[in-house]
């Protein structure tokens, strides 16, 4: 029997989207029919990356940033009325969908509204405690409360130190069902000349992908190496433009991006966690702008910074010329990448309880 399973990543940048890929050709590996559920650009992306899949579409949570970081939580406070909506009726779609398509189990990447008492359902987050400032403790007692609905929570980092998501993906007191099934990449490391001195990778909802984009235009005038930079917009078809010593991509699907990165000599990005564990795969060394406002993205940022792995910048403060702070750091740490055991996860969905056979 080919088991049908849900796979619904949270359309917020792309990150939610590109570190379900490994999860779904696990799947796939493991005799399993997975199908495709978000919006937006995520599931723009993996329509391209798994063509052959079904996919539906799930309500927008409507998530923008604002266009200054100060307003960040503000403006998260601001839209939190369109995103319960739209959880409602994610939550109602679902039922639907577990009824019509005949799914057997669902992966949940930050889709709060995604899972069904009669079907295992998995939760996947690297954000136990999340991270609002002065209500850090609120947020995160929520964030549990919603991750206790669901069967299992799959966090993608280590449990033990080193690890890469410090106390976002670790608590005290294990208050809901943990499973640490370490780092996951699309990407894998290749031993190929180098060819580009800095690649840019952009993503990340508006405004704030844009705003960076606009300030590394201008900023990479200033550089002389050879730069490859991938803007981050999903779009129909795949644009590449040269610009003297910069090749512009608007989008790379994961083998030609696997290849680029291997081929870059540092990397310039956000400090998104997906991008991190790329990182970490690729062995590769890198300059953080954290998000401005992102609680998660600055925590992560600073972190690395005060280990001594990868330097950053503010996106008002940085200037190219400081990539040259990379060489006074170590790197980030080595640790295994998709080494769990997919098919001992995926015992949820061969061997569900009796009661949650689909009425």
């Amino acid at each position: 029997m080919n088991y049908r399973i849900l796979v619904a990543p949270l359309n917020w940048g792309l990150g939610h989207a590109t570190r379900c890929i490994p999860v779904i050709r696990a799947l796939q590996e493991n005799g399993f029919c997975p199908v495709i559920a978000s919006d937006g650009i995520a599931l723009e992306l993996l329509k391209k990356e798994f063509p052959g899949l079904e996919s539906i579409y799930l309500p927008s949570y409507q998530i923008e940033y604002a266009k200054e970081g100060k307003y960040f939580k503000l403006k998260m406070i601001w839209d939190s009325p369109k995103m319960v909506k739209a959880i409602s009726r994610e939550k109602k779609l679902v039922k639907k969908i577990v009824k019509e398509r005949q799914i057997d189990g669902i992966i949940s990447d930050n889709r709060l509204g995604v899972y069904h008492k009669k079907v295992p359902s998995v939760f996947i987050t690297h954000q136990l405690n999340v991270l609002t400032g002065s209500t850090s403790w609120l947020s995160s007692k929520v964030h549990r409360k919603i991750i206790k609905k669901f069967d299992q929570c799959w966090v993608p980092d280590m449990e033990e130190k080193p690890n890469l998501s410090g106390k976002l993906g670790h608590m005290k007191k294990a208050s809901v069902p943990v499973k640490y099934i370490g780092p996951l990449s699309r990407l894998q490391k290749k031993e190929l000349d180098i060819i580009y001195d800095l690649a840019i990778i952009l993503s990340g909802p508006e405004p704030q992908r844009t705003l960076l984009e606009n300030k590394i235009v201008r900023e990479i005038q200033n550089y002389t190496g050879s730069i490859l930079f991938v803007r981050g917009e999903i779009e129909n078809s795949q644009n590449i433009q040269k610009k003297g010593n910069v090749t512009i991509y608007n989008f790379m699907r994961s083998e030609e991006l696997e290849t680029a990165l291997n081929q870059s000599a540092l990397i310039l990005s956000r400090s998104g966690y997906t991008t991190i564990m790329d990182l970490v795969n690729l062995r590769k060394r890198a300059f953080f702008i954290p998000t401005p406002g992102q609680y998660e993205q600055e925590y992560l940022a600073k972190r690395f910074d005060k280990k001594g792995m990868v330097p950053f910048a503010t996106q008002k403060d940085f200037r190219i010329q400081m990539l040259s702070q990379v060489e006074n750091y170590k790197g980030l740490p080595e640790l295994p990448v998709n080494r769990f055991n997919f098919e001992e996860l995926f015992e949820l969905f061969r061997s569900p309880h009796e009661n949650f056979e689909v009425l």
